[in-house]
Order: structure tokens, then C-alpha cells, then sequence
């Protein structure tokens, strides 16, 4: 969520129960512009909420130039002091999503976990054990969920000729039939799909807005629950995999966004319950 119409947007997801306190409204509307200034942000973003059990990690993230790639995620537990995350790599991901249970909401809690390591060559199973700091848990569970959820309206963003990803200033918002459509948004990380799209499927695209992957691509849609609210001139998008998560788009305007206000675990049950 764009922090310039935090207050607005905000509004939009209140109907899925993702609501900010009064206090933290007005915590973050200063806070988040002597952010801006501080770390030379293009842009601020509010990212969401992730509840732990002795406090919440408040998480907005930053972005220079090229959206896609230079992008910062900072916590918070008061909404005006503000910490810069670590990036996570894969491997630290790999780690941290070996952990189950909630978040206790200390940077410098130290998870154990003993893992069933298996030896190709001589087929013997030992246990290893491994050690997760929180905050190296928190980095890896924003960027699995940006990953796996971040999603923008097609022709919001524009690629240039070298390869920088900003805003389209020619973007007017899809219409209302086109925003009722999986096919009208792409996921917002690194594309893996379009990669290895036939040459006859590509010369149907467009270079500078088709560069990453459409969500009509996805294996599994189902995770994908699109709905319209208030008549038609709202649109909301969750993703089952990660409660919490919703997406909204405004038809023929410029405002969309997306936000996450939950406890940081995967619904791995969901595949059971359908």
C-alpha cells in the first residue's frame, strides 16, 4: 500500500478484517515520509502485519528506481522506529520454513530444530541440527509470501530498454470486465513462466508489459479467490495459501495494492479442503 494514500487504501481491505488502529494510522502517516527522506526511498509502502505472540512486527518496505529489484523491507513494533531487514536467500528461506508455530515477536529469539538429514552415498539417516534467528525467519517469510502473492494490475508497470521496472504514468486502471479476469494481473517477482513460453505464444505479448508471469499461468488457480465488491467498483484478490493476504484494484482508476495481516504460516491444509 502506497504510504501517500495509506489512510484511503486502507479502507478498501476493511470489509476482509484487515484494519489498523487509530494510533497506528497517524504513527505511520509521519513516520513513513521521515522514512522516505532517511533511506532515499522513491517510494514507501506499506507491507503489512505479522502477529507474534509478545508483540507485532509492523513491516513496510522501500524501493528505488527499479521497483522490482531494489526493493528493502524494515519492522517495526511501535510504527515510528523503524529496522532495517536483512535479504533473504534461498537458503535461509529453505531454513526457516523448516519452523512450525507462531512468531514470539523477539528479533533475537533463537529457534531449534532437529532435522532427518539423509546420506546419498552411504543411505544414512543422521539428525542435524539447526538454528533459525526470528529475524532471519521474518526476512524469509516476507519475501516467500512477495514471492507467491505480490500482484499488480497488467500494464501497471512498464519495463524500459534497460531493464528497469517503474510505473506506467500512461496507466488508467483496467476496466470492469477486464478487472473481474485472472488474466488481467501478473505476479510482481523475478518471471519464471514466461521464460518458457513457445516463441509462437511470446510474439502475442508485449514486451514491455508482459515481462512477468500472468496469473492465468498459474498450476494451481485455485489458490486464487477473485471477487467483486461494492456493486463492481472494487475489486478484491486473496490467496488461500496465505490467510491474511488480499489484493484490491480500484476498475478505472490508478489505485491498487496489496496487504498482509496475519500470522506468517503457510496453509498447508488447504490442498485437504477442497
Amino acid at each position: 500500500m502506497q504510504a501517500d494514500f495509506l489512510q484511503q487504501q486502507l479502507d478498501f481491505v476493511s470489509s476482509q478484517g484487515l484494519v489498523l488502529s487509530t494510533e497506528h494510522k497517524a504513527a505511520l502517516q509521519v513516520s513513513l515520509e521521515l522514512l522516505r527522506r532517511n533511506y532515499k526511498f522513491n517510494h514507501v509502502y506499506f507491507w503489512g502485519r505479522i502477529l507474534g505472540l509478545s508483540a507485532d512486527y509492523f513491516i513496510v518496505q522501500g524501493v528505488g528506481p527499479n521497483e522490482l529489484k531494489e526493493r528493502k523491507s524494515l519492522y517495526s513494533f511501535n510504527c515510528m522506529d523503524w529496522k532495517l531487514l536483512p535479504p533473504a536467500t534461498d537458503e535461509m528461506i529453505a531454513r526457516s520454513m523448516l519452523l512450525r508455530g507462531r512468531f514470539m515477536g523477539d528479533p533475537s529469539h533463537e529457534y531449534e530444530k532437529t532435522v532427518a538429514k539423509k546420506e546419498t552415498e552411504e543411505q544414512v539417516i543422521q539428525d542435524t541440527e539447526i538454528k533459525v534467528k526470528e529475524e532471519e525467519r521474518l526476512t524469509s517469510t516476507i519475501e516467500l509470501i512477495n514471492r507467491e502473492t505480490a500482484v499488480i494490475p497488467r500494464a501497471a508497470f512498464i519495463m524500459t530498454p534497460q531493464n528497469d521496472v517503474h510505473r506506467n504514468r500512461s496507466f488508467e486502471g483496467l476496466s470492469v470486465t477486464e478487472a473481474g479476469k485472472l488474466k488481467s494481473y501478473l505476479h510482481f517477482t523475478n518471471p519464471l513462466v514466461s521464460k518458457t513460453k513457445s516463441i509462437l505464444m511470446q510474439a502475442n505479448l508485449e514486451e514491455s508489459i508482459d515481462f512477468l508471469d500472468c496469473l492465468e499461468d498459474d498450476e494451481l488457480k485455485v489458490f486464487w479467490s477473485l471477487q467483486y465488491e461494492r456493486g463492481n467498483k472494487l475489486v478484491i484478490l486473496r490467496n488461500v495459501l496465505w490467510p491474511g493476504y488480499a489484493f484490491f484494484h480500484v476498475p478505472e482508476t490508478t489505485h491498487f495494492g496489496h496487504i498482509y495481516m496475519g500470522l506468517g504460516t503457510k496453509n498447508i491444509d488447504f490442498p485437504f479442503m477442497i
